[in-house]
């Protein structure tokens, strides 16, 4: 079972993930080959947002794989970075953000996988093996889940990944209106906006706000430089003392909530949070954002020294048979492979990750002719204006932010 380390809302029930997922039947080979352990003597143990830390893929992995026992554990990544540099040793891996793979790295927590023993590594989309022209490569995710640039040791395996925008209300908000990161920042929605809890994201956004409002020039939002931060901090710091956020969130139920409400009108969201609220039947769209959207993706990471790394090695080795990435792609994220198109009927593969219109009886909100905020995969991935990244300034980054969380 889970343990949720704060509250969350179920959603997603009876969907057709959740449907895959019961079917079994996963293109889960080469286990018996790939790792000589006998994975009914292992244990896996994980710790990762709610997004993906869910029981029915636990149980199904569970299933599937023949590993003794499965346990997860729901917690948001500062929480479960600071546990693990404390010294705990509670997990077997770590569903982390690439961005936080540096301090990993630099404190030797991170046991590097070899992706050739992973069976359905084969197929993994582009993104994760070829560098952009558009960034430097510690700047891009390929850059970030690579141990060598010989691509022979990965730091993670990832299971997921999107491109992040701002949640808000269409009948409350224009669209015009919601199209810039400098929204949240807008006089006009004062009192009714929201913001991340993770500093690493309210940074790159208020950041990128401070560009289009002429008040700072920085090429890349991910990697401030120190007056960057200062300006940022000082920026966010006012916003926050004249009443500006309804909220600074970090639980999933409560965005969902008081999106749904009204209480909160527009905010920087995750998008299943978005999907969570049209369930309800009360208007949410995921605006395209004009100064571009924050690239990130999650994956397993086994931690180093962990006694269960068959597990580990089989868990993130069932991330990217399909199944999973169908419940989750359904929330509104993608999958690193396609495999995931084996599992999904064509007009919901089409609709998830090619712009398509939504065909048949009406779903979680989405109607017959609507199409996906935002367009296909690859249109939302020629958006990107930067990649999530470990920022060369943490220490004074995450001073200023304790100073914003007082003020």
């Amino acid at each position: 079972m889970i343990r949720n380390n704060f509250s969350r809302r179920r959603f997603l029930q009876g969907s057709a993930g959740s449907m895959a997922l019961a079917a079994g039947g996963l293109p889960f080979l080469g286990s018996q080959q790939a790792f000589a352990a006998n994975l009914a003597n292992q244990q896996l143990r994980t710790v990762g947002l709610s997004v993906t830390v869910q029981d029915r893929i636990l149980a199904d992995f569970r299933e599937v794989s023949g590993v003794g026992s499965v346990r997860g554990t729901a917690d948001i990544f500062p929480n479960t970075q600071t546990e693990i540099l404390s010294g705990s040793a509670n997990y077997d891996c770590w569903e982390i953000i690439a961005e936080r793979l540096p301090a990993m790295i630099a404190t030797n927590n991170i046991q590097t996988i070899d992706p050739t023993e992973l069976s359905n590594w084969s197929d993994v989309r582009d993104t994760f093996t070829t560098p952009s022209d558009d960034w430097e490569l510690r700047s891009q995710i390929v850059g970030q889940i690579w141990a060598d640039e010989a691509q022979t040791r990965l730091n993670m395996v990832p299971t997921v990944y999107n491109f992040d925008s701002i949640g808000y209300r269409p009948d409350l908000v224009e669209h015009e209106e919601a199209s810039t990161w400098a929204s949240l920042f807008d006089d006009k929605f004062r009192g009714r906006t929201g913001l991340n809890v993770d500093p690493l994201i309210a940074f790159g956004q208020a950041v990128m706000a401070m560009n289009t409002l002429g008040l700072l020039e920085v090429p890349n939002p991910g990697n401030p430089d120190r007056e960057a931060i200062n300006e940022a901090a000082a920026f966010l710091i006012s916003k926050k003392r004249a009443g500006q956020f309804r909220a600074l969130w970090g639980d999933f139920g409560e965005l969902v909530n008081l999106l749904a409400s009204g209480e909160m009108v527009i905010a920087d969201a995750w998008q299943p949070a978005v999907m969570a609220v049209k369930a309800q039947g009360v208007p949410c769209s995921y605006a395209t954002m004009q100064e571009g959207y924050r690239g990130w993706a999650i994956g397993v990471m086994p931690l180093a020294g962990t006694p269960n790394l068959e597990a580990v090695m089989a868990y993130a080795d069932y991330w990217l048979s399909g199944p999973p990435a169908v419940t989750v792609s359904e929330q509104g994220y993608y999958s690193p492979t396609p495999n995931v198109r084996e599992h999904m009927s064509p007009e919901k593969y089409a609709f998830w990750y090619e712009g398509a219109p939504w065909v048949g009886e009406a779903e979680r909100g989405i109607q017959e002719g609507d199409t996906r905020d935002g367009g296909s995969l690859e249109e939302r991935a020629s958006n990107v204006a930067y990649w999530h990244q470990w920022p060369d300034e943490y220490d004074l980054l995450i001073r200023r932010w304790d100073e914003f969380l007082s003020a």
